[in-house]
């Protein structure tokens, strides 16, 4: 007689996982939603130049990124410093330093941490190379354009600028709208006022970018000399060291 074998105990199926059993898809990146607040000083452009930033963004993207050697800079601090660190004649301002490692660094200056960016600048500079040089000592950064007679223009609305690091030319700086992918950073880092650090990639929607999202942020004292010069000087925490950046606007 023909004893049969003995069979293994047959093991449940696996368990879907959570999502699945839910109905609903494999969990993703959420953004937050905005709740930046506008800044008292904010006005609504009209949308024919925000196309006109948009446009000239692009073209400006696709230029490289060159250093040339070039002239001098303005140095002097306006008003003179208090013991707490604070210019006199200044407003505190909240600036944050973002971007790819090796991508142009953006520039946001904000009324507060809070307020949506009353300034928006792409630096053609990579991101970790000012970090960097950051890192090493004071970087001093000109932004120049011309001036014309009856000019009513803001300094800080001019759309271009040329761009001087250090004394080296370093191309350009264009003045833009705030993207969704910019809103989004500044709402994930609205509870901090100093810090660096960095963001995973999935807060931008760029396909062209991989790696982590680097960003610095402190505050800054706007000081305005006319109506053709104003600077933004970075302050340190301690109070004891002059700014580690200096940010000059000029129209010449």
């Amino acid at each position: 007689m023909a004893v049969s074998k003995p069979q293994p105990p047959s093991l449940p199926p696996p368990p879907p996982p959570p999502a699945a059993v839910e109905g609903k898809p494999h969990p993703t990146y959420t953004r937050p939603p905005i709740s930046l607040q506008p800044s008292h000083n904010k006005k609504n452009h009209p949308s024919k130049s925000n196309r006109l930033f948009r446009r000239f963004r692009t073209v400006f993207r696709s230029f490289p990124i060159i250093n040339i050697p070039s002239c001098k800079m303005p140095v002097s601090l306006h008003g003179g410093r208090s013991n707490d660190g604070h210019i006199h004649g200044g407003t505190r301002m909240t600036g944050t330093l973002f971007g790819f490692r090796k991508a142009r660094v953006n520039l946001a200056i904000q009324e507060n941490s809070r307020c949506l960016p009353v300034l928006l600048l792409e630096l053609a500079i990579p991101t970790a190379k000012l970090l960097q040089d950051m890192g090493m000592g004071l970087v001093r950064v000109a932004l120049e354009c011309e001036k014309h007679s009856n000019e009513k223009t803001k300094i800080i609305d001019e759309p271009i600028w040329s761009l001087y690091c250090n004394g080296r030319k370093s191309g350009y700086a264009v003045k833009r709208e705030a993207t969704d992918d910019d809103l989004n950073v500044m709402q994930m880092l609205h509870a901090v006022s100093m810090g660096a650090g960095v963001l995973p990639s999935e807060v931008t929607s760029d396909q062209q970018e991989s790696g982590d999202l680097m960003y610095m942020r402190a505050h800054f004292e706007r000081v305005v000399g006319s109506k053709d010069s104003e600077t933004y000087y970075m302050l340190n925490p301690d109070g004891n060291n002059g700014p580690e950046l200096s940010i000059f606007f000029v129209r010449i």
